[in-house]
């Protein structure tokens, strides 16, 4: 029961990292730098956040997956959608799916070419990672509380 409260934690940890990082950026950062069209304050402040942000993703997805092994040891139920804890489950990972997609996108695609010209599709990547951020939380929360199951 130990490693499962450590697990915990450190979950609840790094996603407190990564969601309360990208709210900052997504409400205080990128509005200044839409604002201003100041690709550089806001290429700086990802520089200093992916230092802490990655790791905390990779927490997350470590912990994560023990997590969800804890709760239902046998993986081939992770995509049945008739056992009530595969839903929330299914929904953490096609979250970080869409985030794992949308950052590469953001990686490869826009943050080479960022000028003013494109602050809009980073504010859009920037926005929707944040929404995803807190609806992962939510499905958290979910596993607590039953709003998925």
């Amino acid at each position: 029961m130990m490693t499962y409260g450590i697990a915990l934690l450190l979950h609840i940890l790094a996603a407190t990292i990564w969601t309360g990082g990208h709210i900052v950026l997504a409400t205080i950062i990128l509005p200044d730098v839409l604002r201003r069209k100041t690709p550089q304050k806001l290429l700086s402040f990802e520089a200093l956040f992916e230092r802490i942000a990655m790791p905390a993703l990779l927490i997350q997805v470590v912990t994560g997956i023990y997590l969800a092994y804890h709760l239902l040891p046998d993986y081939s139920q992770w995509h049945q959608l008739n056992n009530p804890v595969s839903h929330g489950i299914i929904a953490k990972l096609t979250l970080l799916l869409i985030t794992v997609l949308l950052a590469l996108d953001a990686r490869f695609r826009v943050m080479p070419k960022l000028s003013e010209d494109n602050l809009g599709d980073m504010a859009w990547h920037i926005i929707a990672v944040t929404l995803l951020a807190i609806l992962f939380v939510a499905t958290g929360v979910s596993f607590r509380t039953g709003w998925l199951f």
